[in-house]
């Protein structure tokens, strides 16, 4: 079987030839983008928000949050909790975390749930289930 001679200078790439320095993965790796392909793109391994060597943002004194991704307020929920179960009835927790509304409600009427709704209340800010005035969660 005669077969056609084979091309001038062997067998190459597809047409427009292969970028320089050959064929092989892209810049980075492959599933990540380029170094510079975007403004803002975090580093390989970098979630969006985090800064090399840990959770930590300028405006975020405290860390961020893990699972919501908002900085952490500089009120502490032990100090809150604490404050809540004991001096509840006065609306002093709520006061610290910012909430006036609902300390001077507590203030008011408090007395009327015999100490339950205060106590409730210093449960939840203990498990991290309050926030603070501006919505930030409670650090530790």
């Amino acid at each position: 079987m005669n077969y056609p001679p084979p091309p001038p200078g062997g067998y190459g790439g597809p047409p427009g030839g292969p970028p320089p320095g050959g064929y092989g993965p892209p810049p980075g790796g492959y599933g990540a983008p380029p170094p510079g392909a975007y403004p803002g793109a975090p580093a390989p391994g970098m979630m969006p928000g985090m800064m090399p060597g840990g959770p930590m943002q300028a405006g975020a004194p405290f860390g961020v949050d893990p699972l919501t991704g908002l900085p952490f307020s500089d009120k502490s929920k032990m100090v809150a909790g604490l404050l809540q179960i004991f001096l509840g009835c006065f609306g002093i927790g709520r006061f610290y975390t910012g909430h006036t509304g609902i300390a001077v409600a507590q203030l008011l009427f408090g007395w009327v749930t015999c100490g339950i709704w205060p106590l409730v209340d210093g449960i939840l800010m203990l498990m991290g289930k309050v926030t603070d005035a501006q919505g930030r969660p409670l650090r530790d």
